[in-house]
């Protein structure tokens, strides 16, 4: 995830706590859901990036472990 993903998706659940708070207080419950909604899909963001983030580990561990399960193959090739 980038920088600028992770500030966006902390602004969004930031500003939705927010409004959510403030419709809570004013005992609007229309703002209060509006700010609910913003929170969770910026929590939803968060998560999707994470998941992104975690494959594409997973796909470099593998990638990695591939190549040196290839290494140690083709020097007992050499032997």
């Amino acid at each position: 995830m980038g920088l600028g993903d992770k500030i966006s998706n902390s602004a969004e659940k930031l500003s939705g706590s927010a409004k959510e708070a403030a419709g809570k207080a004013t005992g609007d419950r229309e703002t209060q859901a509006e700010g609910t909604g913003e929170k969770v899909k910026g929590q939803a963001k968060q998560a999707g990036e994470k998941v992104k983030e975690t494959l594409s580990d997973a796909k470099d561990s593998a990638a990695g472990l591939a190549s040196g399960l290839k290494n140690d193959n083709e020097e007992g090739k050499d032997s």
